[in-house]
């Protein structure tokens, strides 16, 4: 039997919204009955099948689901009047005998839609992660989605601001403190305390239960690998060649200073030796040089448009990062390790660099940190102490040590206190 499934059409990537549609699939072939809605990339959720991060969500995705079950209902009936008919039948076939049965006057824009309240905390919250795309816009929804799970989606939907007080928040803390812990918990907060200065902002509300309830934290354990198992995983081969690219991948964040995943992704070109780009966190201009062993696994992975072609086999960034994500898992089992992802490499860097003797000021240099005063844009930093730590660190890790590794000479008097401090790197931005 004829089968129906909701997707996006996403074929012109150039366009910011797309239709969605509903296909009609038979005997392998597939035909195309519009809906006629269009959305943005970001709004619609292909495992669930729903309309998410649009002010009329819900309004929109009753519509849908009740579209889809007049298409199954019709389909089956017409297998219980004559299911030989329905079986010779082709996909376009069948698309074109809905089209004739379904209710013209039932269309999108002739849907008397239901009056919301403007103001309600759902609405501005949906409103406020519409301006926010890639991996901001995830963690906005991943908010949402956790809020849902709490409420349900038509009791969060009557949410006003005035009803967010300290007590809702405890309850919502409540809630989250059963599934992650107290840091994972803490970004949720955050993005509900963005959104409610969002809407003081355009005068909204002035509502703010922020003023006494504190947002807890935790000091993050260390994500660094010692010096050992840091060799370990550069010299170790993976079986399986998907395996390797994802391997390699975390190897080159580490020669690049721990490159976050998307800049990596990002990067175009080597240009005198270097790559350049705008950090895509903070939109601010790097450089780093491209030393020997990260030009080879540049050159192995050569990208068409970009500098490798980690990303260009997936259809987005977030295919991508998950896939990686799920490589790295594999390898973690391979070399037992606690742990293995790209901020490892980053943390890694760092502390290692520090026990190299490298400023902390160095540090900040090359993790792309600073002030973040305007005129910084206009600075342009001499990178060469950044150059000359990234080839010592580089050095210490695959060639077995560097000479300023030796250990300084003892100096006469009182020893000072804190000689060689251990060093919590700041490198998770």
């Amino acid at each position: 039997m004829a089968t129906t499934k909701f997707y996006l059409d996403c074929r012109r990537a150039s366009e910011k919204t797309h239709n969605l549609r509903i296909n009609i699939c038979q005997h392998t072939k597939t035909a195309a009955y519009p809906l006629g809605i269009k959305l943005e990339r970001h709004q619609w959720e292909p495992k669930t099948l729903s309309i998410i991060n649009h002010p009329e969500a819900k309004f929109w995705n009753n519509y849908i689901n009740k579209r889809k079950v007049e298409i199954d209902t019709l389909i089956l009936k017409l297998e219980d009047e004559d299911a030989q008919k329905l079986a010779a039948m082709s996909a376009t076939e069948i698309r074109d005998y809905l089209v004739s049965k379904l209710s013209p006057a039932d269309t999108p824009k002739k849907v008397q839609k239901p009056k919301e309240d403007p103001n309600t905390f759902l609405k501005w919250f949906d409103r406020f992660t519409a301006r926010k795309s890639g991996r901001t816009n995830d963690i906005y929804t991943a908010t949402r989605n956790r809020l849902v799970a709490w409420l349900g989606e038509e009791k969060l939907g009557k949410v006003k601001f005035e009803d967010i007080k300290i007590s809702w928040l405890e309850d919502f803390e409540d809630f989250l403190s059963q599934t992650a812990g107290v840091n994972a918990n803490a970004i949720h907060f955050r993005n509900i305390r963005a959104v409610v200065n969002y809407a003081i902002d355009n005068e909204v509300t002035s509502y703010y239960a922020f003023r006494r309830f504190k947002i807890k934290s935790e000091k993050t354990r260390k994500r660094n690998f010692d010096i050992d198992t840091l060799r370990r995983i550069f010299k170790h081969t993976c079986d399986e060649e998907w395996q390797q690219k994802y391997l390699d991948f975390f190897k080159l964040s580490f020669m690049l200073i721990g490159i976050n995943v998307v800049d990596l992704c990002g990067l175009k070109k080597i240009t005198q030796g270097r790559v350049e780009y705008l950090r895509a966190k903070t939109h601010r201009p790097y450089s780093i040089k491209v030393e020997k062993e990260a030009r080879e696994i540049i050159d192995r992975y050569a990208g068409k448009e970009l500098l490798v072609n980690f990303c260009e086999s997936y259809a987005n960034y977030r295919h991508f990062y998950n896939n990686l994500c799920k490589g790295l898992k594999e390898i973690k089992g391979q070399l037992e390790l606690e742990e293995l992802t790209t901020y490892w490499a980053r943390h890694s860097w760092a502390t290692i660099a520090r026990k190299l003797g490298v400023s902390k000021d160095t540090i900040a240099l090359a993790l792309g940190h600073g002030s973040h005063d305007v005129t910084d844009i206009y600075i342009e930093y001499d990178m060469k102490e950044v150059d000359e730590a990234n080839r010592k660190v580089l050095d210490y890790v695959l060639y077995g040590g560097v000479k300023s590794e030796a250990p300084a000479k003892k100096k006469r008097g009182r020893p000072r206190k804190n000689a060689t401090p251990e060093i919590e790197a700041e490198v998770a931005a």
